[in-house]
């Protein structure tokens, strides 16, 4: 049954990793930039999920993920692919060791995904230096705090977070609700 689960983590990270690159190949073809970034953006989703087949294929227990681990390799991996200069933006990590099973982790990694592409794309415009900061926190009644947070440009003034058009930022309304968050 262990190494049944396995495969079945392994092909579904694979499939997962193939989508993702098709939808970047058939970016490449696109003229216009908004097309473009939207392709972009369902790659990168797609791909942080991908990731969380990844490291449940790695771990010990085929059910729970370290979401701690999972959070400090999606981010780097963000930071690469938004060709993020380290002297410029810093990330700072403060994290408890917390494990997730798959239908708390899917939903979190893709959370975590668009708030942290929020902050490299829009919080420090024209080079300005920052930080970003991810903090993990559980309780004793198991209740999880995940904040992303940063020092860039601020929100836009009138954003209503509640009934915006972006997609990345209905997902995480979305999945909040879904995860019975706030």
């Amino acid at each position: 049954k262990e190494v049944m689960l396995k495969e079945i983590h392994h092909r579904v990270k694979n499939n997962l990793q193939v989508v993702s690159s098709l939808l970047r190949l058939q970016a490449r073809n696109l003229k216009h930039p908004e097309t473009v970034a939207a392709f972009e953006e369902s790659g990168s989703r797609v791909q942080s999920m991908a990731l969380v087949h990844e490291k449940l294929y790695q771990s010990s227990s085929l059910s729970e993920l370290d979401f701690a681990a999972y959070a400090q390799s999606l981010t780097d991996s963000l930071l690469t692919s938004f060709g993020t200069d380290p002297t410029l933006i810093r990330l700072r990590l403060d994290m408890d060791k917390i494990r997730l099973d798959i239908n708390q982790a899917i939903p979190c990694a893709l959370i975590l995904n668009e708030l942290v592409s929020n902050a490299l794309k829009y919080a420090f415009p024209g080079g300005r230096s920052g930080e970003i900061w991810l903090c993990l926190r559980g309780d004793a009644e198991g209740r999880i705090s995940m904040t992303v947070s940063d020092n860039g440009v601020g929100l836009p003034p009138g954003l209503n977070l509640d009934s915006t058009e972006s997609l990345g930022l209905q997902l995480v309304h979305t999945l909040v609700r879904q995860l019975r968050g706030h």
